[in-house]
């Protein structure tokens, strides 16, 4: 069964920097896309960043623009979440996910990690 799992993330300074990751498991991992979202406490899911796996392509919200830089290390099936000159309202809980589109709508994920907790403090 494939899967997904997060590490990083973590309380952070306003202005400060961290990093995510997201390993995919389990059977041989095909998808098309890989992204980032985040929700935050009564809020909903929010697009943050996806990335092509093959083209390196990538999107991004507009919250996040110019601050976030997604990757891939395809030979380890392993996706990165740069997240700088990070806000307290980027405080929130980050999943990653895999889709066989390569589109911002979390409807369009079949796939998740368990998410990780990102705070920022001002």
């Amino acid at each position: 069964q494939e899967q997904l799992v997060q590490s990083g993330g973590g309380l952070v300074q306003a202005g400060g920097s961290l990093s995510l990751s997201c390993v995919a498991s389990g059977r041989t991992f095909r998808h098309y896309a890989m992204g980032w979202f985040r929700q935050a406490l009564g809020m909903e899911r929010e697009f943050v960043a996806s990335i092509h796996w093959t083209s390196h392509s990538t999107r991004y919200g507009d919250s996040v623009k110019g601050r976030f830089t997604v990757s891939r290390d395809s030979a380890k099936n392993t996706m990165y979440l740069e997240l700088n000159r990070l806000k307290p309202e980027d405080t929130a809980v980050y999943y990653c996910a895999a889709s066989d589109f390569y589109t911002t709508r979390a409807e369009d994920y079949n796939t998740w990690g368990q998410g990780t907790q990102v705070t920022v403090s001002s």
